[in-house]
């Protein structure tokens, strides 16, 4: 997408996602871009993410330095609506800013002003994307098990999980839906392992999630999935139709010649799918018969759901994230942040212990 010229992007924007700090990853980004004709998201629901404002404090310098006084120009905030640096941010400096619903979690708030701003700016139509999730969510309201696809996926991985296959690997066959992997490792991961129930008592729970690509991975990981540890259950991502038919030339009438790349892919989803039941490996298909705003948010919604299931099947509260929240305490302390003092006093003599004898070079 970022390789097309404007023309080639019906006019919509570039899309450049600085997630982490890796200064050699941020540096490169800005590298490539010119900031003054680049319009910054700086999103963050608490408004005090370090990774976030730290890249927003490089940003912000670097806008005054091109821009002068009209840097808040360049830059919109997405976050809490009342609390937050960011949104003292945003009043101070007279930024344009969005609101984080308050009892939407990160993982869960896709389809917030948090995903829907880049995707309105990409040229993904968010009304359909909000409308394949309003269908889903008509689907889901049933006590039907059978007919409610969010408890369904929701009850077999949980059921799985105490069959001791903790592994949920997430394989689309289609690189325009590997985004869902990555996010759903965040989604299931972060709400469903937790260290005590809903009651206080400890449960160490939580299923492992794992990303995977169909064709590209059957040569790193099928391998595994097929002859290794009855330990996991394997989830298809499978796409009906794609936006172009690709024929493959024949140099070799008795190989390949005269199919597609669509059907070559297909063969090979159908194939694996085949080649885990054979070996008594657990897998299941989520099926699209395209991939589009609302199929999209369907599946978004879905997985979302599915993940809200679980936390009641494991009496669990899969809305918070405590074991997140101590490293971004920790973190604070590490970086000198006010009110963290004695902590950071704390941490430097655990640190300087664990030197001494944690390392393997």
């Amino acid at each position: 997408w970022n390789l097309l010229d404007k023309s080639g992007r019906k006019g919509w924007l570039r899309l450049f996602v600085p997630d982490n700090v890796d200064p050699d990853f941020v540096g490169g980004m800005l590298d490539v871009i010119d900031v003054k004709r680049t319009l910054f998201n700086v999103i963050s629901k608490s408004g005090s993410t370090a990774e976030c404002m730290a890249n927003y404090f490089i940003i912000k310098k670097l806008l005054q330095q091109k821009l002068g006084k009209k840097y808040n120009n360049n830059i919109i905030i997405t976050t809490d609506a009342t609390k937050g640096l960011l949104r003292e941010a945003a009043i101070k400096e007279q930024i344009l800013s969005f609101e984080v619903p308050g009892n939407v979690g990160g993982r869960f708030s896709v389809m917030t002003p948090v995903g829907l701003i880049s995707a309105a700016f990409t040229g993904i139509d968010i009304e359909k994307l909000l409308a394949g999730a309003a269908e889903m969510d008509k689907r889901c309201d049933t006590d039907n098990l059978m007919e409610n696809p969010a408890a369904l996926y929701a009850t077999i991985q949980y059921l799985y999980y105490w069959m001791k296959r903790p592994m949920s690997v997430m394989m689309p066959y289609s690189n325009g839906l590997y985004g869902i992997a990555d996010w759903y490792r965040q989604l299931w991961a972060e709400s469903l392992g937790k260290k005590v129930d809903r009651k206080g008592r400890p449960i160490f729970v939580g299923p492992t999630p794992v990303k995977a690509l169909g064709a590209t991975d059957q040569h790193s990981q099928v391998q595994l999935y097929i002859e290794g540890p009855q330990d996991k259950v394997i989830t298809f991502l499978s796409v009906d139709k794609f936006g172009r038919t690709m024929k493959i030339p024949t140099f070799d009438k008795h190989y390949l010649g005269g199919h597609t790349l669509n059907g070559l892919l297909k063969a090979e989803e159908e194939a694996t799918r085949l080649a885990l039941t054979k070996e008594g490996r657990p897998n299941m298909t989520i099926s699209l018969p395209k991939v589009s705003p609302e199929t999209v948010g369907q599946v978004l919604y879905l997985l979302e759901l599915a993940t809200a299931y679980a936390g009641e099947l494991f009496d669990i509260n899969a809305f918070d994230q405590p074991g997140v929240e101590l490293g971004k305490q920790l973190t604070y302390a590490l970086m000198g942040r006010a009110g963290f003092e004695e902590k950071k006093k704390e941490i430097e003599a655990d640190l300087n212990k664990e030197k001494s004898s944690n390392y393997i070079i």
